[in-house]
């Protein structure tokens, strides 16, 4: 029997070898790392996936966080807004109240107005007083501005006042002339009354009467004296006791 050289069967076992780690290996490859890649590959999909489902999500959450700081200036204004609202409303209330203030015054005023306008027609005497003239004269003398001193005096402070200066004489003469004299002797009180003391002239009403309303007898010297007369009374209405210049 012939033996077969032993390089020959080394080589031999070393193809088997390789052979057999060959087949070896090719089967690790299917059954170990190729479902590892695939797993691998699998995973790095999902991950991929979860990458584009994260930044859709991130995309989405910007837009919510857009629309919420949107949400919140527009709420922001509004309140803004209300708040301006809730300060016009307070300063309405109180022009509002401040006009019914005014009305309740005016109100007060025009009614106080009107107790004045009616007490302007309840007039009081201040002073009534006269002075003589001699006769046909029309001149004041000293004793006639004495008492028209004492007159003007007891008018100083008093408010809504009028005068009232009626001239008069005796029966001596004719009714033409006495009321001529009449008319000179009331106009000499006046203007002493207005140039001297002062009194406004259109608080003056004047008026001659001739030798009408006597006083006195005058068949008498001493009546037809006391007839040649300017009466000056003071009339003030009464305004609730007010007080004032003229």
């Amino acid at each position: 029997m012939r033996s077969v050289p032993r390089i020959g069967l080394v080589a031999a076992v070393a193809v088997a070898f390789v052979l057999a780690t060959g087949c070896a290996t090719k089967k690790y490859v299917q059954n170990t790392i190729n479902p590892v890649e695939k797993r691998v590959s699998d995973l790095d999909k999902r991950t991929t996936e979860q990458g584009t489902s994260i930044n859709e999500l991130d995309t989405k959450v910007s837009r919510v966080d857009e629309k919420a700081i949107t949400a919140d200036s527009k709420a922001a204004a509004a309140a803004q807004e209300a708040a301006r609202a809730n300060d016009q409303a307070a300063l309405a209330g109180k022009s509002a109240a401040d006009a019914r203030s005014l009305a309740e015054q005016g109100i007060g005023k025009a009614d106080q107005a009107n107790a004045k306008i009616e007490n302007y027609d309840n007039y009081t005497t201040v002073f009534e007083n006269s002075v003589v003239f001699k006769f046909g004269k029309s001149e004041l003398d000293d004793e006639a501005k004495a008492t028209l001193d004492t007159a003007a005096g007891k008018i100083a402070g008093t408010k809504h006042f009028v005068i009232e200066v009626r001239g008069f004489t005796d029966t001596t003469g004719s009714k033409s002339y006495n009321l001529e004299l009449s008319r000179k002797r009331a106009a000499a009180v006046v203007r002493y009354l207005t140039a001297d003391k002062n009194i406004p002239l259109y608080r003056i009403h004047t008026l001659g009467y001739g030798s009408e309303s006597p006083v006195a007898d005058n068949k008498t010297r001493d009546g037809r004296g006391q007839n040649r007369r300017v009466e000056v009374k003071c009339y003030a209405a009464n305004l609730g006791g007010e007080k004032a210049s003229f």
